[in-house]
């Protein structure tokens, strides 16, 4: 289960909009207790993808280091990644699942016509074959 608070929400929601008809990139910080994470706090950061952003995102690995080294830095945990999918529905590509790494999870925000419409978390295995449904509160 993970549980974004309000603060980090509402600038995960706002970054997929002001990107939007492009897909937007972040991070997510916080704690983890055992199955259950609290996301406290949201970091943008680049698309990195060199072609058409709408369809897809990427993230560079010295992006994804500094998103570490500032959680640690706060006392924190990188929880994972959460990205937007620009009129279409939040699930996870095989793109995403190809990209993904198995310790984190990914917030996949559907942003239609620009507002946001719905969420999804998801939890890929180790060999990045699946991903399943996280429970995700905010």
């Amino acid at each position: 289960m993970i549980r974004i608070e309000p603060e980090p929400w509402g600038a995960m929601v706002s970054h997929a909009r002001e990107t939007y008809p492009n897909e937007c990139v972040g991070a997510m910080l916080g704690s983890i207790d055992g199955d259950s994470k609290s996301v406290v706090v949201a970091m943008p950061l680049q698309n990195a993808f060199a072609g058409g952003q709408a369809e897809r995102y990427e993230l560079r690995p010295a992006d994804l280091a500094a998103a570490d080294r500032a959680a640690r830095e706060r006392k924190m945990d990188l929880i994972g990644i959460y990205h937007s999918h620009p009129d279409c529905d939040a699930y996870f590509s095989r793109t995403d699942l190809r990209n993904s790494c198995p310790w984190y999870s990914f917030v996949v925000l559907s942003i239609q016509k620009g507002e946001f419409h719905h969420a999804n978390s998801w939890l890929p295995n180790f060999d990045q074959t699946e991903a399943a449904k996280e429970e995700l509160i905010y």
